[in-house]
């Protein structure tokens, strides 16, 4: 009796999205100050995101974006590509941090703002790493348990929408490497993805990708604190 050929299986997975550019003309670290939206570049950015995750050809059970404008406009095009409706996650937003609303290369000369230089390697500047790392990874257990099973019973994929540095911060977290890092070498572009699996508790990355890239050569505002 001749063997059957078994068709590969594709592991459930949670996929985490960077909002796309901002609209950002000062040019000032805006972290979790309201009010700035996606520039039309963003825009662009998000639904080629979107454009990328519909075109898989795998069946998404839930979309969660974090509360701040820039993602909830990333996750609109998500959204209607995957007929989904955007949850609330507040663990995955964006760390306050003390430079909000100012010119780094300004801030950075101001003696008033040295203290929260003092401790890169926590850093001193905002939220502990541990701390980034611990939320977004409880925020994506729990969608992991929690997601609404498919029509007929089956688990399909999950869409976090987020920001560079706590997505950056779990990469580095789950692949045990050190959390502290120079901002300026994060591998997490624009309306980038970043995906992961679950294999015995435990999130391993499964693939990283840059649907926007030609487009984010373009982009003037690029977010990396």
């Amino acid at each position: 009796m001749p063997l059957r050929r078994l068709e590969p299986v594709v592991a459930r997975q949670i996929h985490l999205v960077r909002h796309g550019e901002v609209h950002n003309p000062e040019r000032v670290l805006y972290g979790r100050l309201p009010g700035y939206r996606l520039s039309e570049l963003g825009q662009e950015m998000a639904a080629a995101a979107a454009a990328d995750l519909a075109g898989r050809g795998i069946r998404y059970s839930a979309l969660y974006a974090s509360p701040l404008q820039r993602t909830q406009e990333s996750a609109a095009p998500v959204a209607a590509a995957l007929n989904l409706p955007v949850q609330l996650e507040p663990r995955i937003i964006e760390p306050a941090n003390h430079f909000e609303g100012q010119r780094m290369r300004e801030a950075l000369k101001q003696p008033a703002n040295w203290p929260a230089l003092v401790n890169p390697l926590r850093p001193s500047w905002g939220e502990a790493y541990k701390s980034i790392a611990a939320r977004m990874v409880a925020a994506m257990n729990d969608a992991w348990e929690t997601a609404a099973l498919l029509p007929d019973g089956a688990e399909g994929d999950i869409v976090m929408v987020s920001h560079q540095l706590p997505i950056w911060t779990t990469h580095n977290f789950l692949a045990g490497d050190r959390l502290w890092h120079d901002p300026r070498q994060r591998r997490c572009a624009l309306s980038s993805i970043t995906s992961f699996s679950r294999f015995g508790g435990t999130f391993v990355e499964t693939g990283y990708t840059e649907p926007a890239a030609s487009i984010s050569a373009h982009a003037v505002d690029l977010g990396a604190v």
